[in-house]
C-alpha cells in the first residue's frame, strides 16, 4: 500500500451536532478534489439512519464517502479498531491524489485517529463498579485523593469532578502496579503521521444552535425516526448498541409507553443540547483548531473554510 506523502494536507471537520458539518464538508471535497471520511460512531451501523442524520443518498452520490454503513447492527468498534481502518481509509484517498476530510462529532473517535490511543490494561468492570459506588457516596473528590495518593502527576492532569477519567486512571494503577504518568513515558501514543492536519472548527452562536438542535430532533420525529427505531427492536431486541443512542433511546421509551411522544422528543432534544455542550468543551481541549463563527451549510462560512484549506494547499 502506497505511503501518503509527507506534506499531504488532512482536512478536519469538527464541531457539535446540527452545526452543519456535513454541508460543510461536502462543500470543501467538492471544491478541492477530496473524499469524506465519516468521524460518528453511530452512523458507522447500518440501518440507523434517521436519527443518524446521514448523508443523504445524493449527498453520498456527489462525493465519495467513507465508513458510514460498515458495521453490522449487532456488531461493535472500537475507538483504537476505528482509528486502525481510519488510518488505513486515509493513506489510500492520499494514495489517489485526493484530499480527505474528516468530518464527525465523536471526539474519542477523532482522537484515536489522530493522536491514536494508550491501551492501557485490561478494564475491570468489578473495580469500575466498586470506584462508582465511592464516587456516588463520598463524591468525585474522594476519588480525586485516591488517584493523588497513587500518581499525584496524573492526579494534578485531571479534574476532581471528572468521575470517569478519574476511574480509569485508578484503574490503570492499581491493575498495572505503576503509576499512570509512567506508563505514558514507556508507552505514550501513536500519532498519525505522513500527513499536515487543518484542523476546522464551526462554532455557532448557542441558542441559535439550540433552536437548530431542536429543530432538527423535531423533524427526526416527523419522518420516521419512532417507526425506524420499532423495525429495529423487532429486529434485535436490546442487543443493538446504537439503540441507546440519542433519539433512539427516546423513541424507545415511546415505544414501550415509559413516555408521551411530546415528552420523548422533549427529552431529545434536551440531550443533543447537553450533548452538543459536551462535545464543544471536548472540541476546546483540541489543538491548533481554526475556528470558524457559524454554521457549515451557509455560503460565507463555507467560502472561509475552503480559503483557508486553498492556503495550506499552497503551503
Amino acid at each position: 500500500m502506497a505511503s501518503a506523502k509527507p506534506d499531504s494536507l488532512l482536512v478536519v471537520v469538527l464541531g457539535p451536532t446540527a452545526s452543519g458539518k456535513t454541508a460543510l464538508s461536502i462543500a470543501l471535497a467538492e471544491q478541492l478534489n477530496g473524499e469524506i471520511v465519516n468521524c460518528d460512531s453511530v452512523a458507522m451501523y447500518r440501518e440507523f439512519d434517521i436519527g443518524t442524520a446521514k448523508p443523504t443518498p445524493e449527498e453520498r452520490a456527489r462525493i465519495r464517502h467513507h465508513l458510514l454503513d460498515c458495521i453490522e447492527p449487532l456488531g461493535h468498534i472500537t475507538a483504537g479498531e476505528y482509528a486502525r481502518q481510519g488510518r488505513q481509509v486515509l493513506q489510500e484517498i492520499s494514495a489517489r491524489g485526493r484530499l480527505p476530510v474528516v468530518v464527525g462529532g465523536t471526539g474519542l473517535y477523532l482522537r484515536a485517529l489522530l493522536d491514536g490511543l494508550f491501551a492501557g490494561p485490561q478494564r475491570s468492570e468489578e473495580l469500575r463498579e466498586r470506584l462508582r459506588e465511592k464516587a456516588e457516596n463520598r463524591g468525585s473528590a474522594h476519588l480525586a485523593r485516591i488517584l493523588k495518593r497513587l500518581d499525584s502527576s496524573a492526579a494534578a492532569k485531571i479534574h476532581p469532578h471528572d468521575t470517569p477519567k478519574l476511574i480509569r486512571a485508578i484503574e490503570v494503577c492499581l491493575a498495572s502496579r505503576q503509576k499512570l504518568t509512567d506508563l505514558w513515558e514507556q508507552h505514550g501514543r501513536d500519532p498519525l503521521r505522513g500527513f499536515r492536519i487543518l484542523r476546522l472548527g464551526l462554532d455557532a452562536e448557542r441558542q441559535a444552535l439550540y433552536d437548530r438542535i431542536n429543530r432538527r430532533a423535531e423533524k427526526m420525529f416527523e419522518t420516521g425516526l419512532v417507526e425506524e427505531t420499532g423495525l429495529l427492536l423487532t429486529k434485535y431486541g436490546d442487543s443493538a448498541w446504537p439503540l441507546s443512542s440519542l433519539g433512539y433511546k427516546q423513541a424507545v421509551q415511546l415505544i414501550r409507553g415509559q413516555l408521551t411522544r411530546e415528552d420523548a422528543l422533549q427529552a431529545a432534544q434536551q440531550a443533543h443540547r447537553n450533548y452538543a455542550k459536551r462535545q464543544m468543551t471536548w472540541f476546546r481541549r483540541e489543538p491548533d483548531v481554526h475556528w470558524v463563527h457559524g454554521f457549515g451549510d451557509e455560503p460565507q462560512i463555507q467560502s472561509q473554510a475552503a480559503a483557508l484549506c486553498a492556503h495550506e494547499l499552497t503551503e
